[in-house]
């Protein structure tokens, strides 16, 4: 008989197995080769969590059809050597050093090209930090971007004040592509795939205003350099007319893959929602009265939410919203010997740590007190998540995914014992 932490294990697994970009980005790329002039140019560029994934899928279907490429993405995510492409790891989420020479060489490869070239441009979450050319000093950048992080800003919110701070953000790459025609390849990892904000647009008219970004300082009291203040009154481009755009995968397909395993598992599933969007320590609370509230059900259930959750930051330890998620959800299940709730995230990595989310169940709650001397609330007012589940055996580890569709957090339901 598998245990509850088995179960999530194998639905974790199986569900960021189907969220692999590979099949999308080869289908995609079929649908735009017939497009290409033969006689021009092909440069490859990705950037974000999963570009070394969608690279490696686009030079094996394309091969040498690609002239050059450079591949921008997270540190330790780069698996191996792609023939005629370089490879840079960089920083996330705050950009650094290397984040600008990333994506120094790729604007290199744009140069200069015509009409009958074109640029084939693999998008994944994590682009607005990995892919970079500020418009502001270094430590303006990181200032602003550690605040909005800190904050509990939304994503798109935090895109919003980015893209005008940026050379290459809100469709200003595709901007220095032209005349040439870019292909962007996305991978969503944003609620309701908003093209202009995932990765923070670089080759998308962008929706959003300089009232929006000037609302978003005010809201969120952000402290910014006048020269910055003047950025912000600068209006993104709103139209282009060189770039086609297709959309590979979301947390939607993430959601679908964990339920079609919850089955295989035994479980009934119910998806809750593919577009959960809270404070994370809220959606753990709720994701745990769910559990408690059904644990006697008498049937193994398996409820599902996909989506991104936020962290406010009241303390300084280590975590990301997946562990907080779990952590929170610790509470209400406390006890219950057939309740556990996990959350991930889909690319393997959750907030400044080395785990990809975090996982509890009845018994969590107890074995952090035994072993920290510390209850979940302190800890939770610290932002020290990782440390809690770590002293309960519950921090889940995969490493890079090769992927980046949101998060996945599920409730697991045996049947009371």
């Amino acid at each position: 008989m598998t245990t509850l932490y088995e179960d999530a294990h194998k639905i974790i697994q199986s569900a960021i197995g189907a969220a692999l970009p590979d099949t999308a980005v080869k289908k995609a790329l079929s649908d735009i080769v017939p497009l290409l002039n033969p006689e021009g140019k092909l440069v490859l560029i990705a950037a974000g969590k999963a570009a070394w994934q969608m690279a490696k899928a686009a030079a094996d279907q394309l091969g040498e059809r690609i002239d050059c490429g450079a591949v921008v993405t997270k540190y330790g995510h780069v698996k191996g050597e792609i023939p005629g492409i370089e490879c840079f790891e960089a920083g996330h989420p705050v950009p650094d050093e290397n984040s600008f020479r990333g994506t120094a060489a790729a604007l290199e490869l744009v140069k200069g090209l015509t009409e009958k070239d074109a640029v084939i441009f693999l998008v994944s979450g994590g682009g607005s930090a990995l892919f970079e050319k500020p418009l502001v000093p270094e430590e303006e950048l990181e200032s602003i971007t550690n605040q909005l992080l800190a904050c509990g800003a939304e994503i798109t919110e935090i895109n919003t004040i980015r893209k005008r701070i940026s050379a290459v953000k809100g469709g200003r790459f595709a901007q220095l592509c032209s005349p040439a025609h870019v292909y962007s390849i996305i991978l969503s990892d944003i609620i309701g795939d908003p093209l202009d904000m995932i990765a923070s647009g670089p080759a998308y008219p962008d929706s959003s205003t300089c009232e929006q970004a000037a609302a978003i300082i005010g809201k969120y009291e952000l402290t910014i350099q006048p020269e910055t203040a003047a950025l912000l009154s600068i209006e993104t481009p709103k139209h282009l007319t060189n770039v086609t755009t297709m959309v590979t995968g979301s947390v939607k397909q993430l959601c679908k893959a964990a339920a079609e395993t919850a089955v295989a598992l035994g479980y009934e599933p119910h998806i809750l929602t593919a577009e959960l969007a809270c404070q994370a320590r809220e959606a753990g609370n709720f994701l745990g009265t769910i559990g408690k509230f059904h644990a006697e059900d008498g049937r193994k259930q398996a409820w599902i939410a996909g989506g991104e959750t936020v962290v406010k930051l009241t303390g300084n330890g280590k975590g990301g919203r997946n562990q907080e998620l779990a952590l929170a959800a610790a509470v209400p299940i406390a006890g219950l010997d057939n309740v556990a709730v996990f959350s991930v995230g889909s690319d393997g990595t959750d907030g400044p740590t080395d785990a990809a989310g975090g996982y509890a169940d009845g018994k969590t709650a107890a074995a952090i007190l035994e072993n920290t001397g510390r209850t979940i609330d302190e800890i939770l007012a610290d932002n020290d998540a990782y440390n809690g589940l770590k002293a309960s055996g519950g921090l889940i580890i995969t490493g890079p995914t090769g992927t980046n569709v949101n998060d996945v957090a599920v409730v697991l339901i045996d049947k009371a014992l």
